[in-house]
């Protein structure tokens, strides 16, 4: 079983950390507010409440308070932070800094140059962006997503996000930027 790491509890953090639990990944959540992982995990009860599942049927989801413990067993991590150039690198770094040799980096952006964030880590190999808005995502934007690929970025690690993907319902397209 893939362990995904998501890092940020709010909507997307949320409706990614169900996904991935549904589809059979293991899932660890984390957010550095208290109250954010107390509401996704309500969120996420009421959830399955909802589409009448057993709450305790998700074994699978994992609340945590720090990155270290998120990333610590992760194959697979996705921040759910800004699009926002200083806290892209901030999450890298720390990730990059706290994740086995193995994890993948996968980072939600329309604004930023993959190839360009993936320079800033030690494993320019393990990183991809997700190139959708998040609020598209969460929306229900269709069945497709883009995956924005470096020129660094290994077949492994495509077909590791790839799989992520199709296992969420998703059919993704995999677009490679040019060497800088």
């Amino acid at each position: 079983m893939t362990t995904v790491a998501i890092i940020g509890a709010g909507p997307l953090g949320r409706w990614l950390a169900l996904g991935a639990a549904r589809a059979g990944f293991r899932v660890l959540l984390e957010d550095v507010m208290p109250a954010n992982l107390h509401h996704a995990h309500e969120s996420i009860r009421q959830e399955l409440g909802r589409l009448e599942l057993n709450p305790q049927a998700l074994p699978a989801v994992a609340f945590v308070s720090t990155i270290e413990d998120a990333v610590r067993e992760a194959d697979l991590t996705i921040d759910c932070v800004p699009d926002e150039l200083e806290s892209k690198l901030e999450i890298l770094w720390l990730v990059d800094r706290m994740a086995p040799p193995r994890t993948v980096i996968a980072t939600p952006t329309t604004n930023l140059s993959i190839a360009d964030l993936a320079s800033c880590t030690n494993r320019p190999e393990k990183c991809i962006a997700i190139a959708v808005a998040p609020k598209d995502l969460t929306a229900g934007a269709g069945p497709g997503i883009t995956l924005r690929a470096a020129p660094a970025t290994s077949e492994e690690t495509v077909a590791l996000v790839c799989d992520f993907w199709e296992k969420l319902g998703f059919r993704p397209v995999v677009e490679r930027s040019a060497a800088s």
